[in-house]
């Protein structure tokens, strides 16, 4: 088989199960068997396997002896190293952003925002991610934009969590307009303040209630 075109297989396969993960369709500590997923993908074993791997350096699976591959469980310890490295790298992609931002970008992410005030709550995750965004967009730092989007993967399946069983949309979204404000004001020590906190609070309120229902 052509290599590239494994690895086009392997990328497509990741991205189908880490959506799948994410949305909750594949549960914590469900199989993950190589026959079925190259059945379901109509490819051979050597890309799923490859992309199972690949989730599992992401930390969305674990890969163990005798027990192949499984969606990882929810783990609070996991989870609050996630959320303590966003608030590291996201407040640092939105100092290094402000200065180059347009009005048009933050227009754009006034608009997702306005969007997520409506929708259902199984979009919420989606809309979320694309306005913060939208914000570190204009840093120009790729590495760094490729380091917080792997971050957002992982956190994601816990943060829908937080939206349906915490019933943090709303208070999420007043800390979004109050984020939004601060970045048309270009004050830039308020807007990275607020980020901190918004990722922490967040995180720390889920963390607790993993650790409760842990």
């Amino acid at each position: 088989m052509d290599g590239k075109r494994t690895g086009e297989q392997t990328e497509r396969i990741a991205a189908a199960l880490r959506a799948d993960i994410v949305a909750g369709r594949l549960p914590p500590d469900a199989p993950l068997r190589q026959e079925h997923l190259a059945e379901r993908f109509q490819t051979s074993r050597m890309p799923v396997r490859d992309a199972l791997r690949m989730l599992e350096a992401e930390g969305l699976i674990d890969m163990q002896p005798n027990r192949g591959a499984r969606v990882a469980a929810l783990d609070p310890e996991g989870f609050r190293e996630i959320y303590e490295m966003r608030a590291a790298a996201e407040v640092l992609a939105l100092r290094k952003a402000l200065p180059e931002m347009t009005n048009r970008q933050l227009d754009r992410a006034a608009e997702l925002l306005e969007m997520a005030e409506t929708a259902p709550i199984a979009a919420f995750g989606s809309l979320n991610n694309r306005f913060h965004k939208t914000l570190y967009a204009p840093c120009g730092w790729t590495r760094l934009l490729t380091h917080i989007d792997v971050l957002a993967d992982l956190s994601d399946r816990y943060l829908r969590i937080a939206a349906i069983e915490l019933d943090y949309t709303e208070r999420s979204q007043e800390e979004h307009r109050a984020l939004l404000r601060a970045c048309y004001d270009r004050d830039t020590e308020s807007a990275c303040a607020l980020l901190d906190a918004h990722i922490k609070e967040a995180g720390q309120a889920l963390y607790a209630a993993l650790v409760k229902g842990g």
